[in-house]
C-alpha cells in the first residue's frame, strides 16, 4: 500500500517551485526555515566567470557568490542584463548573462557595492 502524502501542489508553471511548509510559491514563502535556507553561505566575494560548455557553443557569463534573497537577486540580474544589453536568467542562485560580459559585469557589481573578482580562464 502507498503511504498517503501531505498533498498539495509541488510545482506549477505559473508560479514556479512551491514551499513544502506553507504551500506558497517560494518568493512569497512565509516559513522562517525556508528563508534561512534560501540564502546561500558565501565567502563574501562575488565571482564572475565565462562558460560555454554544454550550451551549444554559446558563451554565457556567470555571476556566483551573491548572498541575496531570490527577489533581490532577480532585481540585480535585471539591472545587470540591462547594463550589458543582453538576455539572461537566474538559476539556483547564479545569474547567467548571455554573451561574454565579464569586465562590464565586474564594473556594474562594484557600482552596486559588491566586491567581485574574475574566476576561471
Amino acid at each position: 500500500m502507498r503511504k498517503p502524502s501531505a498533498g498539495g501542489l509541488v510545482y506549477s508553471t505559473d508560479t514556479g517551485r512551491m514551499c513544502p511548509g506553507c504551500r506558497r510559491p517560494l518568493p512569497q514563502c512565509c516559513c522562517a526555515a525556508n528563508r534561512a535556507a534560501s540564502l546561500p553561505q558565501t565567502d563574501g566575494s562575488v565571482r564572475v566567470s565565462r562558460e560555454s560548455k554544454g550550451r551549444g557553443g554559446k558563451t554565457v557569463t556567470l555571476v556566483r557568490g551573491l548572498a541575496l534573497a531570490p527577489g533581490d537577486l532577480a532585481a540585480l540580474a535585471k539591472r545587470l542584463k540591462t547594463a550589458c544589453g543582453s538576455g539572461g536568467t537566474v538559476k539556483d542562485g547564479v545569474i547567467e548573462v548571455q554573451g561574454d560580459h565579464c569586465q562590464r559585469l565586474l564594473e556594474c557589481l562594484e557600482k552596486e557595492g559588491f566586491t567581485g573578482k574574475r574566476a576561471g580562464g
